[in-house]
């Protein structure tokens, strides 16, 4: 990188080796995880790109083999788990290297809970503490190497997963699923697509104002998540407006792993209405929540307006509440994220199904303000 003091090696909350070039480690990643035979998950898209190429070349060269996995979907479901499954046990493999975004990721660190697990997938969902049925013991290590900055999913215990049947998004939670190493190379996030960039660079965002605005009492992560919406606000329109800049890029990748970790703390109503969105209508998870987020801030307004004032102030933006939310709606016109869902295909005749399953969301439960079956009736009709 062009600033030699953006080289790191971190350890919270998982060991992180931060820098560009890093992806060269990989094998010695592999080393020190104790795998011998691993199986890179990646999806379709990625599948066939120079920089996954390039990974599974350094797998072979080290004699690591290169195995691959791409059948995932955008919206993962238990069908795509069970092909990974298949192939990981197939080809005798002792670990796994999730490779790419959100979708990826969580599908990888599935396939090693999975692999050896005697019950379904939907017997670990994170509901009180049923992960403790799982064989801890049975999970295959993990590493993880994130192609975009958004999701986190690299430094989280759990994994989204969509019900095939019922298009619910599920989340899968054990402490043993947060791989054991992540390589975060911002170089290898040079080629992606503005409309990529900017939806996994806005969940970034909002995975911190999520955090900061949870009523549940978490400080270190509520520091995290101030800072993550900084790095988020000063470098997202840099990487947009400068694909190359490797800088902003590094600080992208650091604001993605900072809103996992944040989120620790809660998420809200703005995840809570963009999965049933993203079951039904498959649509890319973060640039659903840039278009929701605006509804959702001015419903929680009542709840949060001081706490916005806080960051309006950190962030240097004047006005408080108002000058906040007229920044996010220039910032995401400027970043041409559609104001309405219906510019990502979504439409009014499925309101009642959305808003039946918004509610019964995990993330319902740290929004600020109750989100009642009404209210998310309302916010549905709002940003559709």
């Amino acid at each position: 990188m062009s600033d030699p003091t953006l080289i790191a090696d971190w350890s919270y909350p998982t060991a992180i080796r931060f820098g560009a070039g890093r992806i060269c480690e990989l094998a010695d990643a592999c080393a020190q995880a104790g795998i011998a035979r691993p199986l890179l998950v990646t999806d379709r898209g990625l599948a066939k790109l120079p920089i996954t190429q390039n990974a599974l070349e350094l797998l072979e060269v080290a004699g690591l083999g290169h195995a691959m996995f791409a059948d995932v979907d955008p919206n993962p479901t238990e069908l795509n788990l069970a092909a990974g499954v298949e192939v990981f046990k197939a080809g005798n493999h002792d670990g796994v290297i999730v490779f790419g975004g959100g979708s990826g990721i969580d599908l990888g660190k599935l396939i090693a809970f999975m692999a050896d697990q005697s019950g379904s997938v939907w017997d670990y969902e994170d509901v009180g503490d049923q992960w403790t049925r799982a064989n801890a013991g049975a999970i295959y290590p993990i590493i993880a190497v994130p192609t975009t900055a958004g999701t986190g999913s690299e430094v989280g215990r759990a994994s989204v997963l969509t019900n095939s049947v019922t298009h619910v998004k599920k989340i899968i939670f054990h402490p043993k699923i947060l791989p054991s190493i992540v390589i975060s190379d911002p170089e290898l996030t040079v080629g992606l697509p503005e409309v990529i960039t900017v939806g996994t660079g806005m969940d970034a965002f909002i995975h911190c104002l999520e955090a900061f605005s949870s009523p549940f009492y978490h400080p270190m992560s509520q520091g995290i998540a101030l800072e993550g919406m900084r790095l988020v606000n000063e470098n997202l329109p840099r990487v947009v407006a400068d694909p190359t800049d490797i800088v902003a890029r590094g600080h992208m990748m650091s604001a993605a792993s900072m809103g996992a970790v944040a989120f620790q703390k809660g998420l809200g109503a703005i995840h809570a209405l963009s999965h049933p969105v993203g079951a039904i209508y498959n649509t890319h998870h973060g640039m659903t929540n840039a278009v929701v987020m605006p509804y959702v801030l001015k419903f929680n307004r009542p709840a949060i307006e001081t706490r916005i004032e806080r960051i309006a102030a950190y962030l240097d933006i004047a006005g408080g509440f108002d000058g906040f939310y007229d920044h996010l709606r220039e910032m995401r016109e400027s970043l041409r994220v559609p104001d309405r869902l219906s510019g990502l295909g979504v439409d009014d005749k499925q309101i009642e199904t959305l808003a039946a399953a918004a509610i019964v969301d995990p993330c319902a439960g740290g929004n600020p303000v109750e989100l009642t079956l009404e209210a998310a009736r309302s916010l549905y009709g709002q940003c559709i």
